[in-house]
């Protein structure tokens, strides 16, 4: 790592997209990522894409996690990345978590999403992948 990665902390944002109203899980996700050592900012519930990219950018964040219990997990996602592309924050990992059947894990992961964490995942384990991919976007665009 270069010194200017290891100056500042790991940013998060998290977000509710959608109308899903439920953010007890994404609650305890930040509060883990916080406890981790991360700067989180979560944006709370009913977020649009709009507002989560504008939010990423404006506080220059490494990772962007979102969680969906909705169902519109797949379209939800697509549209970000593709605004993400569109603004040029590729630099920013995208990663979802929810109510995320297995068979739309696969889907999610070739739409560029850098981690899917379905409803149950282990917390450790994702606080970890979380520390390294959002090194790993860090570290590729410094």
């Amino acid at each position: 790592m270069t010194s200017s990665t290891l100056d500042r902390s790991t940013r998060i944002l998290l977000a509710k997209p959608g109308l899903d109203g439920h953010d007890r899980g994404i609650k305890v996700v930040g509060m883990a990522l916080r406890d981790a050592g991360m700067e989180v900012v979560y944006l709370g519930l009913r977020q649009s894409i709009t507002s989560i990219l504008n939010a990423a950018e404006q506080e220059d964040v490494d990772a962007i996690g979102l969680s969906i219990l909705s169902g519109v997990h797949l379209a939800l996602t697509r549209k970000l990345l593709e605004e993400r592309e569109r603004r040029g924050l590729t630099n920013i990992a995208v990663f979802v978590g929810g109510t995320i059947p297995p068979s739309d894990r696969l889907e999610l992961l070739r739409m560029g999403v850098a981690g899917v964490y379905p409803v149950g995942a282990d917390l450790d384990a994702m606080v970890e992948e979380v520390r390294l991919l959002a090194a790993a976007g860090r570290e590729a665009h410094t």
